[in-house]
């Protein structure tokens, strides 16, 4: 009974982080990959219930959001191409090298929001040591992996993974040097989630391609990343142990995290998002003339949504709260629902599927909402602390490896040569010369 409702906690937050990863789709970046972990935060704190974390919940979410957003600087069109061809070590390397963007992306995510978890009076978190120390990992990690050495993973397109590289290693050495093992556990566990699910994605975009069957397979490989992602980050906080934390937070701690999980976050990926020129493009499949009033109403309609819902959050959260502030499930499970929303209508106002249905999946998120709405409140799991097992941790990597390798051996015997297909080794066509 109790690795059942372990296992339901971890597929409650698999499916929203899922959904949530599979509407970044539509926007992309670090904008749309920070509101995609805010959600993936705030389900964590919904199926862990303790009132503690409930106080920190905005500076537990933004932590959330900002770690997985760094990882939005990495560029991966490219290292999706290579699972596209049919020779083993172009098709293995790709698989691997999603391991490690979405490994990243998962790492600091997770490392970051089980930080703030840890963070209180008897043990505060240096912040500004933290920021610091990842900027300067990313600065030096960057200079001597790419500048210097020439690791290059995706070449010709933006090798910044090397500088989130560098972010995680200086975000392990504070967590080491600080003894804040939770956040290095949840931290190890969203990694391996975030980079088994991007790899198994692909796969399965792979095949899905090639089925012939209609439907946005890219959609499904973002879905896994997500999914797989939210069931490590899971696994990992409920597995770890926790030190009480205070039961309410003063308003001056509360402010800046509230409206940046609300308002500057969502605010950016509107901005970003529904310029008129990417509306026009967009909104011309659906045979909308260029001056339709119907984009400028969908820009109007989703900064007026941000508006609307930062006041009600602001005056909900903040404004009509006493000092020093305290949340109920309640508020969160309200937060939760309201924040996701938010972003599965702005994934049907800038795709245009609130007035067509040509983008199926895009229907298939109010599913996994409504799901996630009724179910997630049911779930009543058990911490149960284990110990940091870097060997086991090994252990699983090495298996991981295998996983991929017979993967990589599917997909190279399951078609020939696929569009967009990109090979990172091997001997390049020879070149004719002049007559």
């Amino acid at each position: 009974m109790k690795n059942k409702q372990l296992y339901f906690a971890m597929l409650m937050v698999g499916m929203a982080l899922g959904t949530a990863w599979a509407i970044r789709g539509q926007f992309g970046h670090e904008h749309g990959a920070a509101w995609a972990g805010a959600i993936g935060s705030l389900s964590v704190l919904l199926v862990a219930k303790r009132a503690d974390w409930y106080a920190k919940a905005f500076a537990a979410t933004l932590a959330g959001a900002i770690g997985w957003g760094l990882g939005g600087l990495a560029s991966y069109g490219i290292v999706v191409g290579y699972g596209r061809g049919i020779e083993f070590v172009n098709v293995y390397y790709g698989l691997l090298m999603l391991f490690v963007i979405g490994g990243l992306y998962g790492f600091v995510g997770g490392g970051l929001f089980g930080l703030a978890l840890e963070n209180s009076v008897a043990k505060p978190v240096k912040w500004h040591e933290v920021i610091i120390e990842m900027v300067v990992g990313a600065i030096v990690f960057y200079f001597f992996m790419i500048e210097e050495f020439e690791w290059l993973m995706t070449p010709p397109r933006s090798e910044m993974w090397a500088a989130c590289f560098g972010s995680a290693v200086a975000l392990t050495w504070y967590l080491v040097r600080n003894k804040h093992y939770p956040a290095l556990r949840v931290a190890v566990f969203t990694g391996l989630g975030g980079g088994f699910g991007f790899g198994f994605g692909n796969f399965l975009q792979v095949l899905g391609h090639i089925s012939g069957i209609k439907f946005n397979f890219w959609n499904v490989m973002e879905y896994s990343l997500g999914f797989f992602g939210g069931l490590g980050m899971t696994y990992g906080t409920l597995t770890s142990h926790w030190e009480k934390t205070d039961d309410a937070q003063p308003k001056s701690k509360v402010w800046f995290p509230l409206l940046m999980v609300v308002l500057v976050i969502p605010f950016i990926v509107w901005d970003q998002s529904f310029d008129l020129d990417r509306l026009q493009g967009i909104f011309s499949k659906l045979a909308l003339a260029e001056d339709s009033p119907v984009l400028v109403g969908v820009q109007w309609t989703s900064i007026g949504l941000v508006v609307a819902f930062t006041a009600f959050w602001w005056g909900r959260f903040y404004q009509n709260k006493p000092n020093p502030l305290a949340y109920s499930a309640n508020e969160i499970y309200t937060l939760f629902l309201g924040h996701w929303g938010l972003y599965v209508m702005f994934s049907l106002l800038v795709t245009g599927a609130f007035m067509s249905g040509y983008r199926i999946e895009q229907y298939l998120y109010i599913v996994n909402w409504v799901i996630v709405a009724l179910l997630i409140g049911k779930a009543q799991p058990e911490f149960s602390a284990k110990p940091l097992a870097p060997k086991k941790w090994g252990i699983n990597f090495g298996i991981l490896l295998v996983v991929f390798a017979l993967l990589t051996l599917i997909l190279i015997n399951s078609h020939d040569e696929l569009k967009n297909a990109q090979k990172r080794f091997g001997v390049p066509p020879p070149v004719e010369e002049a007559k």
